[in-house]
């Protein structure tokens, strides 16, 4: 809600109660054709980006969410990923992470909304869209109908909350479509705020990723209600091959390199990630590791 020169954030998943913030600036206001989006320029976090009223990206802190969604399931994992998909990274901020990886040769970008990459990229220079040699597909369609056709998923868009809890058929595809010992990472809510909503999302991904894990992390930022956004981390059974571990795969341990900067590319140094961040993340309140007990492979 925008009034009288400040923007409010207000949301049935998040009653009685918005973080507000003063607008120096109203930079872009359309509706697409899925939903409304605007830029505006706030005294306090730089520029936002708002989708049907909800802060998805701010200047001061789109990098913790961006570097944690990206880098945990990349460094987690025992092989390398070659190719990744990104459901709703329509900001490009994801993309910009991936894109420190050499070895990642295919990136498949899934956003049903043109409008948002090309707002993003016109709003946010520093979210940049590096290719760095590797082959980069976008493709506009409903996330549903694209997940039966690719690959390993990493969410990053917070309007994902207006579906959750998402349905069981597609964390079935996702399943399907990673490679054994694979990650899927999803955006999960906020331990403050949607506890029966992460319960619900991890004990049906627990049935779905059997003989795999299913872990919990978080990150903070100062944009999201509450101040702290989770990420559901569902690893696929491993297969057993030489160089892959035994048992569920254990996504606290971070097993890959840190990524560094890509100075030609215009993508610096990592500003919240780092390996003890990684395994820290995992590390949970009392009161959230009672009330998720039972549905976590490890607490």
């Amino acid at each position: 809600m925008i009034n009288a020169g400040w923007y409010t954030e207000l949301s049935p998943m998040w009653p009685g109660q918005g973080l507000t913030l003063k607008i120096k600036e109203i930079l872009y206001r359309a509706k697409s054709d899925f939903q409304d989006v605007c830029v505006f320029e706030s005294e306090s976090m730089g520029t936002v980006l708002l989708l049907d009223g909800v802060i998805q990206c701010t200047d001061r802190d789109e990098f913790s969410y961006q570097e944690m969604i990206a880098h945990i399931p990349m460094c987690s994992l025992e092989r390398p990923a070659k190719k990744v998909l990104v459901v709703g990274g329509g900001d490009g901020g994801v993309l910009r992470e991936l894109a420190r990886y050499p070895y990642v040769e295919e990136i498949h970008m899934a956003e049903i909304d043109r409008m948002v990459p090309e707002v993003s990229k016109r709003f946010f220079p520093e979210v940049v869209w590096p290719a760095n040699g590797r082959r980069i597909e976008w493709t506009y369609i409903h996330t549903y109908i694209y997940i039966h056709t690719f690959i390993h998923s990493t969410s990053s868009s917070r309007n994902s909350q207006r579906a959750l809890p998402i349905k069981t058929p597609f964390f079935e595809a996702l399943h399907r479509a990673v490679r054994p010992g694979g990650i899927v990472c999803t955006q999960a809510e906020s331990l403050w705020l949607h506890l029966d909503i992460i319960k619900a999302l991890a004990d049906m991904c627990t049935e779905v990723f059997q003989g795999g894990s299913v872990s919990y992390a978080t990150t903070t930022i100062p944009s999201y209600p509450s101040g702290q956004i989770g990420m559901l981390v569902c690893a696929k059974a491993r297969s057993g091959a030489e160089g892959e571990g035994d048992g569920p795969l254990d996504p606290r341990i971070a097993r890959q390199q840190e990524p560094g900067p890509l100075p030609a590319l215009g993508v610096g140094e990592l500003r919240y990630y780092s390996h003890e961040v990684h395994s820290a993340a995992f590390a949970l309140p009392v009161f959230a590791k009672k009330a998720l007990g039972g549905c976590l492979t490890f607490q």
